[in-house]
């Protein structure tokens, strides 16, 4: 079915949703490749005038060259449609997806954000028991996060992304005219871990922004260390932004930070006990054969990494949000929305062991502030 005229409106009233949550809900005719489904509605803040972030990667930055309008852009590589919020809830409350066992709503960096965000969450939360809320640090308070946890939320997100200051900062912050530090993020996820407990924050961090594998682990212990979980995304270059033309890491770049990943938010691993080459690429993971083996043969580590429901760890699916239908096709599934099969964990085995592509540093001097 497809979606009918609905006039362009702004947050809290309307809200957009990425095209795999739209598809769910039957406001978006579309399949999912290998019967992929979806357990965790995605829904987006919108304002007509946009985000204040000017993030060098990102495709709702002020800093990204379109010719759509900003409520029309492309986000993580997918669309993301409008919709009223009302229609949202109503489509949930009749049973229209009743395998859906979260939602998110993602904060954008907007003045009205804060007050608006409650008033979504408090909707949703009206037809959806676990809510998440992926939040933006530059714009709110400790107490804010007790009124977020009084709306309903039980999860939140924070998208540190970069894995250093030094590109935080070059990619987020001053280096491109943006307004967000990285000594308020990392503040924001111990409040977090305060406000809603141990393991219910979780760190968005993007892999291939131009450190190495080492730095990531130590980053994703650093989350681990203050009661946080991580949350893994694979970089890719969204058309117009500044870093279009960047490519994304080695395939086996990210299946080794992928399973690093894994073995220390199960406490299994740490990242001290970890082996690097000179390049900063995973050489050992610091634990039994027999541990790296049954961590392999799973699957699990090379699923979508996201917030968990009563039911799945792996609430949070995110179908094909960060890789074409090519590269599934070809093997390069990134984040498998799905518990991998047999001919994908011996396909991953492989990638394991692949050092042939050195990731890619990203020469953050080339990138440009937008209005200079």
């Amino acid at each position: 079915m497809e979606p009918k005229d609905f006039r362009v409106g702004e947050s809290p009233e309307y809200v957009r949703m990425s095209l795999a949550a739209a598809i769910t809900l039957g406001l978006r005719s579309g399949s999912f490749f290998r019967g992929a489904e979806l357990y965790c509605l995605n829904l987006l803040l919108t304002y007509n005038d946009g985000c204040a972030g000017k993030c060098a990667y990102c495709g709702l930055s002020r800093s990204r060259i379109s010719r759509s309008e900003w409520n029309e852009r492309s986000f993580i590589r997918v669309d993301w449609p409008l919709f009223p919020l009302s229609e949202v809830v109503r489509r949930v409350a009749d049973g229209v997806c009743p395998h859906v066992e979260r939602a998110c709503v993602s904060m954008v960096t907007h003045r009205r954000a804060k007050e608006d965000t409650l008033k979504v969450v408090e909707s949703v939360r009206s037809v959806i028991e676990e809510v998440s809320a992926l939040i933006s640090p530059t714009i709110i308070s400790k107490d804010w996060l007790w009124s977020l946890k009084n709306a309903g939320v039980d999860k939140v997100g924070v998208a540190v992304d970069a894995a250093t200051p030094e590109l935080f900062e070059r990619l987020r912050g001053r280096g491109v005219g943006g307004p967000h530090r990285w000594e308020k993020y990392w503040k924001t996820v111990e409040e977090s871990v305060d406000v809603f407990g141990e393991f219910n924050v979780g760190v968005h961090l993007i892999v291939g922004l131009g450190e190495t594998e080492e730095e990531m682990t130590h980053a994703i212990q650093a989350a681990y260390d203050m009661g946080a979980l991580t949350h893994l995304f694979s970089f890719f270059p969204e058309e117009g932004s500044l870093l279009e033309s960047k490519p994304q890491p080695p395939i086996g770049s990210y299946r080794r930070v992928q399973l690093a990943r894994y073995l220390i938010n199960k406490g299994l691993a740490s990242c001290e006990d970890m082996e690097f080459d000179r390049e900063g690429r995973i050489v050992g993971f610091g634990v039994p054969e027999s541990v790296y083996k049954e961590a392999v043969e799973s699957g699990l580590p090379f699923m979508t990494s996201g917030c968990s429901s009563r039911n799945r760890e792996n609430a949070c699916n995110r179908p094909f949000s960060d890789f074409t239908p090519y590269q599934a096709y070809i093997g390069e599934m990134r984040n498998y929305p799905f518990k991998p099969g047999r001919g994908d964990i011996e396909l991953v085995k492989r990638q394991l062991k692949d050092y042939s592509n050195t990731p890619v540093k990203v020469w953050i001097e080339e990138v440009k502030v937008a209005d200079e």
